[in-house]
Formats: C-alpha cells, structure tokens, sequence
C-alpha cells in the first residue's frame, strides 16, 4: 500500500496556501482585504501566496472598481476546489493511517 502523503498536493500544503484555500471553499469570492484580515496575513505575503496558486490554477482573481477604489477579488476554481478536497483528503488518510494495515 502506498503512503498517504503521497497524495499531497505540494501547492496547498504550505499552511498560508492550506488556510487560503480552506478560507475559498465556503464562498464563492472573497475581498483580498477580508480574506488578509481572516488568515490574518501582510497584504505582500498574501499577494506572493496568490500569485503561487493562480500560476497552479487553482484561484481565479477579478480586479474591480468599487467606486474609485479598485478592488481584488478572489475564488478557487473548480481545479482548486479538487486540490484541496483531494489534499484533505490525503490528510485525513494521513492521521487514520495504520502502519500494520488492520
């Protein structure tokens, strides 16, 4: 039997990617500033965070004026909807694991 941590997804498995995505999953998009405030991030790590799952495919960002503020708005696609299942998934197999496999 294979281990279960092969099955991690390196992209998600940094725990600021991990609290994004997790952060993602129950809304359809969230303000950058909302989600900095959630994750409780500096704007800069949160950008260089972003820019990693974006280049993955796994988060959408939308830029749009909200008067005449620009604002950023963020989802996670439906690949990164799969990642993260599939990455806790691989963790929840992680912690139930038995080595003797009984």
């Amino acid at each position: 039997m294979t281990h279960p941590r092969k099955s991690l997804d390196s992209v998600i498995h940094s725990p600021v990617r991990f609290s994004i995505a997790a952060a993602l999953t129950s809304v359809d998009e969230a303000d950058f500033k909302t989600l900095r405030e959630a994750i409780e991030i500096t704007a800069p790590a949160l950008s260089k965070q972003i820019a990693l799952l974006e280049q993955a495919g796994y988060v959408k960002v939308r830029k749009a004026f909200v008067g005449k503020r620009s604002r950023t708005w963020l989802s996670l696609t439906g690949e990164g909807r799969n990642a993260f299942t599939r990455h806790l998934t691989a963790l929840r197999e992680i912690a139930d694991w038995d080595p003797a496999g009984e």
